[in-house]
């Protein structure tokens, strides 16, 4: 091998250490941000109390995440990204769909952190000022969406009870979950939010979950 072929090498040897170095501190980032913000919510916990749980700098952290509403949006979307990865969720088959969030609602009572950093997060970017309004705006526009477009395939299957419309029972369907939530948070040895949600699933369709 030539030395500049030995040298290229060893480029791409740093280069690839760097990057994997890289990935894994915006990966302790984004754990220490979920801590922060699931306890104290996003406006009262700070970029410096982030930085702090894992020895960082202020200016160290914003090396990785410009501003503290970008570091925002990568934890509620990785919060997302993992929960329908977990749960397995499709959206091609309405049965499978609605099964799928069963699934995930079951999950959740795994990881009660992400369940009060969602409770706190969308409560508080009901304010429409608030760095995660639009975030959650889409969101809730999306899940909604997701519900109606299950319950409208049962609907074309034959499956739904008479008088439920797709519209409604996946607003409903939002609804309930997020209530639920609430509840398990408060009190969650006698709140089954997947027990729950089975119900309601087999009071508007005639399926069983």
């Amino acid at each position: 091998m030539t030395e500049t072929a030995t040298s290229g090498v060893a480029n791409e040897r740093r280069r690839r250490g760097s990057y994997a170095k890289t990935k894994e501190r915006r990966q302790e980032i984004l754990t220490a941000a979920f801590e922060v913000f699931s306890t104290s919510g996003y406006r009262a916990g700070s970029i410096q109390d982030i930085a702090d749980k894992i020895g960082l700098t202020k200016t160290g952290l914003l090396h990785h995440f410009p501003s503290k509403e970008a570091l925002l949006e990568a934890v509620l979307t990785l919060r997302d990204e993992d929960s329908w990865a977990a749960a397995g969720i499709v959206t091609d088959n309405g049965m499978e769909t609605l099964r799928g969030i069963v699934r995930l609602v079951q999950y959740n009572t795994t990881v009660p952190g992400l369940v009060a950093l969602h409770c706190v997060l969308s409560a508080e970017s009901t304010d429409p000022t608030h760095p995660a309004h639009e975030y959650f705006q889409r969101r809730y526009k999306w899940v909604r969406e997701v519900g109606g477009q299950a319950f409208s395939d049962l609907d074309r299957r034959g499956r739904l009870r008479p008088g439920v419309t797709p519209g409604a029972a996946g607003r409903l369907l939002v609804a309930l979950m997020d209530g639920l939530q609430v509840q398990w948070l408060l009190d969650n040895d006698s709140v089954d939010m997947a027990g729950e949600l089975r119900t309601f699933l087999g009071a508007v369709t005639t399926e069983e979950f």
